[in-house]
């Protein structure tokens, strides 16, 4: 079993506080450490229905604030639409996944996470400016 630190960064130099989840497995693909990512904070918050949802990607219908995303209005989320946002993004570049310091290309690359605590982070690339 292994525990596995979830990281979020930008290229701005932004970071948010870390949390972790346990697997049993002692491999999974990228895809499964997004999926079980996004499924954990929208359980969070639909358990909790704060302001502010801190999750991966953006909401359908909602603004980026300075800390997260406010839905305008508010309800529960729903964890599959969620990790096909999630997907999509990874897809487009959105975000970058980089687990023990190497870069993750592939959903189905599958990453070690037996050697008891592995970081992922999720560098989310931040937009230039007028460009």
């Amino acid at each position: 079993m292994g525990m596995v630190t979830f990281v979020d960064e930008t290229t701005s130099g932004e970071n948010r506080d870390s949390w972790g989840l346990e697997f049993v497995e002692e491999r999974v693909s990228a895809r499964e450490l997004i999926r079980r990512r996004v499924f954990q904070e929208v359980a969070e918050y639909n358990a909790k229905q704060p302001g502010l949802f801190q999750g991966l990607v953006q909401p359908t219908d909602a603004e980026r604030t300075l800390n997260g995303y406010r839905l305008r209005t508010p309800r529960r989320l729903d964890a599959e639409r969620q990790f096909e946002l999630a997907v999509e993004a990874f897809g487009r570049n959105g975000f970058l996944l980089l687990v023990a310091d190497r870069q993750i290309e592939d959903l189905d690359e599958e990453v070690d996470i037996s050697s008891g605590t592995a970081e992922a982070v999720f560098l989310k690339l931040v937009p230039l400016v007028g460009g």
